[in-house]
């Protein structure tokens, strides 16, 4: 896929370290996301992807280490995280929507709570997003009553709905049926035509291929090596690449 207009940089990520007792999860990690970049974290389980990926928006603290999302300091002391927060669209495996509100309860409460938008406004938004990803018919259901590929497709939205900066998806499609997958590849691939900045952790090499201006290899918590999905998937320069790809393509 052709990505234009990459340009400025969002995110930086500078040394960042996370410990959990004796064991790094990350050790040393340097990143930067540009505007428009649609970046794939891949790697073995156990590798960082996940815990770099919840430290983007503090989701997890670096034990040190700095992270700037637009040019400010998320790592610093009394920094209003959960108003960055609100600029960053997370997307986790498992869905996490309210049981016991409609799909447009869950996709308007956020906007109308957290960023004053009227009841009316968040309503025609939700709904034109819910058109765009095939649910609009979906609006009145319980989350109960949709399958997991729909559900997914609702989070996507859910994030959607407050205009993020970026969009972060960890590992989407892990827990849902193969034969949902799709649907849930097709609307991320929609973002990605769209130019919406996106840091993916996958397992879906082909997706990632395809989809990806960027591709990171990780293993024991540091990027071992990062290029362009076709470098990187055709011409993997180190061992530990090269042993992971024969184990997954």
């Amino acid at each position: 896929m052709e990505h234009t207009n990459i340009g400025d940089s969002l995110i930086q990520v500078k040394n960042i370290k996370k410990q959990f007792g004796e064991k790094f999860a990350l050790n040393d990690v340097n990143c930067d996301i540009n505007k428009g970049e649609v970046v794939f974290i891949i790697g073995p389980s156990g590798s960082g992807k996940s815990t770099f990926l919840r430290c983007l928006n503090l989701l997890e603290t670096p034990t040190s280490g700095q992270i700037f999302f637009e040019g400010n300091e998320l790592t610093k002391k009394g920094v209003n995280v959960n108003a960055l927060r609100q600029k960053m669209g997370m997307v986790f495996q498992h869905f996490n929507l309210f049981p016991h509100k409609t799909i447009l309860q869950n996709l308007t409460l956020a906007p109308m709570k957290l960023q004053g938008v009227s009841k009316a406004d968040a309503e025609k938004e939700a709904m034109r997003l819910l058109k765009r990803v095939g649910l609009e018919d979906r609006a009145d259901a319980y989350p109960a009553q949709l399958s997991g590929g729909q559900k997914q497709r609702i989070a996507i939205v859910r994030s959607l709905c407050m205009k993020p900066e970026v969009m972060l998806f960890d590992e989407p499609t892990s827990a849902l049926d193969p034969e949902m997958v799709g649907e849930v590849l097709g609307v991320m691939r929609e973002l990605a035509e769209d130019n919406m900045t996106m840091v993916v952790v996958t397992h879906e090499m082909g997706f990632a291929r395809e989809v990806a201006s960027r591709v990171i290899f990780m293993d024991q918590g540091q990027i071992v090596e990062e290029d362009t999905p076709e470098e990187l998937f055709a011409h993997p320069k180190s061992e530990r690449l090269q042993n992971f790809l024969s184990k997954v393509l």
